[in-house]
């Protein structure tokens, strides 16, 4: 059933195709050289990233977190009352390890009465759990007893019916220590949210030395958030640091991106804008997931191609391997990316000999000797550090690089994880298909809390409307404009967006609009290029473009309670979000 927020949806739609029929003649239209950017333009692209820094750090994440845990594997907490007490909720901060606890009670230590049970598991690691216990006598003494597995606890907080502190002594100082850590509620602010409980643990792992649980994705993207970690301790704000400053600089790389492949600053500069207005860029940074590190090294690869398919610099190809080694090292999606690579490589040597002077024995020689080249950029670097990326894992079970033992748990990794994702089939509701993403159809939400006063708090992923329908129609005229005028930019693009997503239809696992992050990335060069093409063929282009830019800009501004967790009433904020009928907004 629609809801009446649907003519918001239909309006954005309006727009755009009133923004499309200011399109030139695609017959008869060229982009011109641009002048290279002036003083000014970085002024402009400061103030963007300045802007956005400061959304992107606003309401991140607590600063303050249990630092100190204890290994409970067959362990208990006994808590002595000074007077008979009647605890009624227990707060815990799970920490690494799955297992089980039984809490108990007791008037003199010899016979313990079993009051409740609570069982840690992976998707309650750092994040606060509360436990009503129920009591009806007072007691002396409380245990919380570890019955199985090998679980960590971080905290642990006594509380009374009227929510104040029950005052004793634990046998356990650790657990106790840092009371002042201890929130009113759980919220994204102060626990682990989503995918966050599989990558902060194994950061933390990796950091302690620990053998890691999540072994699904290569190690680097773990290390890079365990930089944070050490940076600001094991806090929410400190795990999502790192993401968050690769999001931010995300900005000045798409601008370098966008000006090494339109040149001028204005077009440069909107399109950051539209980075900095991107859901789902917003989103995705400020989360300790792998996808932010793994989609900058995305864009840095297709730059530096770009450049070498500009200029023929070799350290060109030499960066975008070495951006190629560490973006396979943090997740797989970067191995989609390099199928684009080599087909823009294939497609650049094909153009170039259609020259029949471009077929003599030196040339062909000297053809060969890149290929050699290639191989080291490409080959032998990206494995060095693909392979050098599992140091933390060779640490933890006492290998040194370049061993036989720690060779093979490199090896034995990639078959897990070739299996693992081949054989995932669980079901899940924010589950959905590729077809879906470029319509913007199935957000994910990473954290949805509802309070009793009628608030809610959201923190949904998906694409802003105006990017993603307009960057829709924007792939068409580059289809055009390759296939008809034989434009090698609007080739370029779509192969950096097409790259990241044609995989993603042969794949039969559950997959998330948040896979599509990587193609979608590159529909703002795609909407730049329809920018060029109105502002150098139409006269009243710079309003246009400078009209759909300002529309980006309010529909982040519209959509940034359900993109940053911030709390609204739950009424008003269905009426203003959920457009679609298939927007749990």
């Amino acid at each position: 059933m629609l809801k009446p927020s649907f003519v918001f949806a239909v309006l954005i739609f309006l727009m755009i195709l009133l923004f499309f029929t200011n399109l030139p003649d695609l017959k008869t239209c060229r982009l011109p050289q641009r002048k290279p950017a002036g003083f000014r333009a970085e002024w402009g692209l400061l103030a963007v990233t300045l802007v956005y820094t400061a959304a992107a750090f606003w309401h991140l994440g607590n600063t303050q977190s249990p630092q100190t845990f204890v290994p409970m594997s067959g362990q208990s907490a006994v808590f002595s009352f000074p007077e008979p007490s009647k605890p009624a909720t227990v707060v815990l901060f799970p920490g690494v390890g799955e297992g089980s606890y039984s809490i108990e009670v007791s008037d003199d230590t010899e016979g313990w009465y079993p009051v409740k049970t609570f069982t840690q598991d992976h998707g309650s690691v750092f994040k606060w759990q509360l436990v009503t216990l129920g009591l009806t006598d007072s007691r002396y003494f409380m245990r919380i007893h570890c019955t199985s597995g090998t679980p960590w606890l971080g905290e642990v907080l006594l509380l009374d019916i009227y929510n104040q502190t029950v005052p004793g002594i634990c046998s356990f100082p650790a657990l106790t220590d840092e009371a002042d850590t201890v929130p009113p509620f759980m919220d994204s602010m102060n626990s682990s949210i989503f995918d966050e409980v599989y990558h902060v643990r194994t950061a933390w792992e990796h950091l302690n030395g620990i053998w890691p649980y999540e072994v699904s994705h290569p190690p680097l993207g773990k290390l890079l958030i365990s930089l944070g970690i050490l940076l600001f301790g094991m806090t929410p704000f400190g795990w999502r640091f790192c993401g968050t400053v690769t999001g931010i600089l995300m900005l000045p790389a798409m601008y370098a991106f966008l000006r090494r492949l339109f040149g001028g600053s204005r077009i440069p500069l909107l399109g950051t804008v539209l980075l900095a207005t991107g859901f789902m860029h917003y989103t995705q940074t400020r989360i300790a997931t792998l996808d932010s590190f793994a989609v900058l090294f995305i864009l840095l690869m297709y730059y530096f191609m770009l450049g070498w398919r500009q200029t023929g610099r070799k350290l060109d190809l030499l960066l975008c391997g070495i951006c190629f080694g560490l973006g396979a090292a943090t997740k797989w999606i970067c191995i989609y990316a390099v199928m684009g690579l080599l087909f823009l490589w294939f497609g650049h040597w094909i153009g170039v000999f259609r020259d029949p002077e471009a077929r003599s024995r030196a040339a062909v020689r000297a053809f060969l000797g890149h290929c050699c080249f290639c191989v080291l950029c490409f080959i032998l670097v990206p494995v060095l550090i693909y392979y050098l990326s599992y140091i933390p894992y060779g640490l933890a079970q006492g290998k040194a690089p370049f061993s036989a033992g720690y060779t093979r748990l490199v090896l034995d990794n990639q078959s897990f994880m070739l299996s693992y994702h081949s054989n995932v089939r669980a079901s899940h509701p924010y589950a959905s298909r590729w077809w879906t993403w470029i319509l913007d159809v199935r957000p994910i939400l990473y954290f949805n809390q509802h309070y009793t006063d009628g608030g809610r708090e959201t923190i949904a992923c998906f694409v802003n409307p105006v990017i993603a329908w307009a960057g829709l129609v924007s792939l068409l005229v580059l289809l055009y404009c390759a296939l008809w005028r034989h434009d090698g930019r609007a080739a370029f693009l779509l192969v950096c967006w097409a790259a990241g997503l044609v995989p993603w239809f042969f794949i039969v696992r559950p997959t998330f609009i948040y896979h599509y992050f990587a193609s979608a990335l590159f529909l703002i060069p795609a909407i730049c290029y329809v920018f060029a093409l109105m502002e150098d063929g139409t006269p009243y282009g710079r309003f246009f473009t400078g009209c759909f830019t300002v529309l980006a800009v309010v529909l982040f501004l519209w959509f940034f309670p359900v993109l940053s967790g911030l709390r609204i009433n739950h009424v008003i904020g269905t009426k203003l979000h959920g457009w679609l009928p298939s927007w749990p907004i």
